[in-house]
Order: C-alpha cells, then structure tokens, then sequence
C-alpha cells in the first residue's frame, strides 16, 4: 500500500472525527448556556481553550462571545481546525484516493461537504444582516453535522474491505477521539473548576452532565453509576474499555488496527508506533482512577495528550515518511 494513499486516509477519517467533536462541543454548550443565561459570563472561552485555538482566537476576535466563538469553530476560513475547514480538508483527502474508497463513501462526504458549504454561505449572509447576533438553527445544524460523520464512519465500515485501508481509517479516528475526550475532560475539570462553594451546586452539575452529553456518554454512564459524580465520570471517560469514546477503549483500536496494519500475525518485527501504543496500553490498564487523582486529574490529562502526540508521530514517522 502506498504511504500516500496510507497517509490520506488516515487524515481524512482524523478530519471527520474532528468535526464531530467540535460538533458536539458547540452544541453542548450552545444548550448549557441557555439553561444558565448569564449565570456564567465566560462559559465560551474554555471551549477555544479545550480545542487548542485561543492563540489563533485571540487574533482574530476581541471578545468571546457565543456568536464569534461559533463563527470560529464552525465556518472560519482561516482555523485549521473549524468544521468548516476540517471537511474541506477530508474531502481533497477522499478526490485523491477515489480509488482505494467507496463510491458510496465519497457520496456521503461530497454531500456533507456541500451542505456545510452551502449553510456557511447563509450563514455568513445573514451574519452581515443581523450583525452580532446568533441567527442560525444552531442545534439543527450541529446534529445534521454529528449525523453526516456517522453515517460516513457506517458506511466506511459497510462498503470498503477490512483490509489495510481500513484499519488506518480506523488508526486516525481513534488517534483523533481519544485526544478529543482528553480535552473535553479537562476542560470541566481544569478551566471551568467551580469555586469551593460552587462543588455540587446545580452550575457544578450542570456542567458535568454537559460533559457526559459531549462525548455521548449519558445513557451508557447511568447504566453503570447511580448519580452524577465527578470521579465517577473521570474513571468512565478514561478507563471504561467498552465504552467506544473513552480513551483506553481508543487506544484499545489503536493497537489492534497497527497489529494489522504490521503484518504482527505473519511474524514480521514490531515497529515504534506499535511498541508505543501498546507500552501506553499497559500503563493505562494499570491505573485506577485514585492514583489518577492523586497525580492530579489535569497533569495526567496533560501526559496523555503527550503521549498520544508522541504515538501520531511514531505512525507519522513509520508509515508516512518516504
């Protein structure tokens, strides 16, 4: 298999993944901040923190207000990382390996990338209209967007072989989620940590169960745990391994997809990526949510986040580079 074709399948499923995320954080807190109205004056910033962006943010806006935090992660041109530019991205990804995916595949993405495009234009108009306020269906635009990367990532797994091209769909998907759920975990713990006397009040709650509601998790959660609770959450996002967005169940994928990926069943040596995947594997399977904690919930965020950097370049490095 080509590196090239390799490497762009590998981005294009991290960019659909990508925009799912984004989706999720915006409409989550999009729904969090009607129920708190003014309550909490600052309830946009953390999500341009959580992503990465507030430098780049920082730039372009004066303020963070709901409508240019939206405008940023949604239809901004100039974010790498906005939906908007995560789908563009995908799509030129998915024209230059036409033939190593699904007709049906490239349907689902072209339309998705076209609706996008097309709601960013109306999007824009109307911004210009009404001026600083948020005149979009946002809610709806947001779960068609969640729906689009699911019915690509069902028809991905449908309709093209379980071959290598897969697995590295699978590789950047996982790669991409599992950092994903760091941040969202981090940004309630760390950026939006309520005041003492704020612990267990219905903000403090609110903003955990908004948490659960990003990565989906709610239902799944209150099957296994009786009431919301902040360690309780922390254990289900990190160390649940049948949970399909919480980190050791991502990194899980990780290893079975480069064990495939390296021919490990034909007896051919292991490379860096696998030795570093599974060596973080094991210390994950190690821990337990107290140890966590006693480290310090962010730090240990902060150390996953290094690794699953230092893992992407091992791939990088092994897979993509000529």
């Amino acid at each position: 298999m080509l590196s090239r074709v390799a490497e762009s399948v590998f981005w294009m499923n991290r960019y659909i993944e990508r925009a799912e995320n984004y989706s999720r954080f915006i409409d989550v807190n999009h729904q969090l901040s009607l129920d708190l109205n003014e309550e909490v004056p600052n309830q946009w910033l953390p999500l341009v923190h959580t992503t990465g962006d507030y430098e780049l943010f920082a730039k372009k806006y004066s303020e963070p207000t709901p409508v240019n935090v939206i405008r940023f992660m949604t239809f901004d041109e100039e974010n790498p990382n906005s939906i908007f530019q995560c789908l563009s991205k995908a799509r030129e990804n998915a024209r230059t390996i036409r033939e190593n995916i699904s007709t049906s595949m490239w349907e689902v993405l072209n339309e998705f990338y076209l609706y996008v495009k097309n709601y960013r234009k109306l999007y824009m108009e109307s911004t210009e209209e009404h001026g600083d306020t948020l005149s979009i269906d946002l809610s709806d635009f947001l779960s068609t967007v969640r729906k689009s990367c699911q019915s690509f990532y069902g028809c991905t797994d449908a309709t093209i072989s379980h071959d290598e091209v897969w697995n590295f769909a699978l590789l950047g998907r996982f790669l991409e989620r599992a950092d994903k759920t760091t941040r969202i975990l981090d940004m309630k713990y760390f950026i939006l940590l309520p005041s003492v006397h704020d612990i267990g009040s219905t903000l403090d709650l609110l903003q955990w169960l908004s948490l659960l509601k990003s990565a989906s998790a709610h239902e799944m959660y209150n099957r296994k745990y009786k009431k919301i609770d902040p360690t309780d959450i922390a254990e289900f996002l990190i160390l649940n391994d049948t949970f399909p967005r919480s980190i050791i169940f991502c990194i899980q994928e990780m290893q079975e997809a480069l064990e495939k990926i390296s021919g490990l069943k034909e007896g051919l040596p292991r490379n860096s990526a696998q030795d570093a995947t599974t060596v973080y594997l094991n210390r994950l399977r190690s821990e337990n949510i107290k140890s966590i904690f006693d480290k310090g919930l962010h730090e240990y965020l902060d150390d996953i986040q290094i690794e699953l950097n230092q893992i992407g370049a091992k791939i990088v490095e092994r897979f993509f580079t000529n």
